[in-house]
């Protein structure tokens, strides 16, 4: 694989828009100091399909169009990019209105019985266990073991946001023809949304490709690589069972504790080249 190169669609923060300055009390053993402190600015972004509110998600309102785009697309809400007609993003960004041609199936699910997932800001989502009725991931995509721990290092090394909040998962979508989509968000289920939506809006083809995330992979998050069809799932942090066990069943190579130098393989090995 060559080297990663960024998609012109991404925009890094202006730490200023998505950060709030305040005070804290920093006690130690020395006794206790007044200090300014950087937390993250979430909001509640209010999303609307086809002129109804059907959904309001606490994140960092960057990237609203893709977040939307791939959230819809993850939930089999539509079936293709090009099933949307119009995305409208308020002055304030924290409104959405989408236009779009919907699956009737795919968007009753979502206010059947819902699944809970396991992801911070709690996620929630009505199509999870459709997933298993999405073919094997069948393809002959595959990489050196050097250059997913090669890439590991550099996504690992903490982003600016990061180092000023503590409080963002990145996620980073890297294509065959090695165009790098990222995003960082509160919730690790959304920073994913928009690394997908922002390839889809370029129309790019995520079947040969590698997303690689901050936060650990359970079953939700294996769904969402299957219904994209993305075949390597790297995390630097842990795997769930149930996340091992549908990335078996589905085709996904499941990577977890990808850091310093070393990784764990959980799932369908021989895409990676050792």
């Amino acid at each position: 694989m060559t080297r990663p190169y960024r998609s012109e669609n991404f925009s890094p923060f202006q730490l200023a828009d998505y950060t709030k300055e305040v005070l804290i009390e920093r006690v130690d053993y020395d006794g206790v100091e007044l200090i300014e402190d950087n937390v993250i600015k979430e909001e509640k972004v209010e999303f609307y399909l086809n002129g109804n509110k059907f959904l309001s998600v606490m994140t960092i309102a960057q990237n609203q169009d893709a977040h939307i785009i791939g959230f819809l697309l993850s939930e089999a809400v539509i079936k293709k990019y090009d099933d949307i007609k119009s995305v409208t993003i308020s002055e304030d960004g924290l409104k959405v209105e989408v236009i779009a041609d919907v699956s009737e199936e795919g968007y009753a699910n979502l206010f059947k019985e819902k699944t809970l997932t396991s992801g911070c800001c709690i996620g929630v989502t009505g199509n999870a266990e459709k997933v298993f009725d999405c073919s094997f991931i069948n393809t002959d995509f595959n990489i050196d073991a050097k250059d997913i721990l090669n890439n590991m290092k550099e996504f690992n090394t903490p982003t600016q946001l990061f180092n000023e909040t503590g409080c963002v998962h990145t996620a980073e979508l890297v294509l065959e023809d090695s165009t790098v989509y990222k995003s960082e968000d509160i919730g690790r289920h959304n920073a994913i949304d928009k690394v997908i939506g922002l390839a889809c809006m370029d129309r790019k083809d995520i079947k040969k490709s590698i997303l690689y995330a901050s936060g650990r992979l359970s079953m939700e998050m294996v769904v969402k690589c299957v219904m994209h069809k993305i075949p390597i799932v790297v995390s630097k942090a842990a795997v769930t069972f149930q996340g091992i066990k549908s990335a078996n069943e589905h085709g996904v190579t499941l990577i977890g504790f990808a850091r310093n130098g070393k990784m764990n393989i959980y799932t369908h090995s021989g895409r990676v080249n050792v």
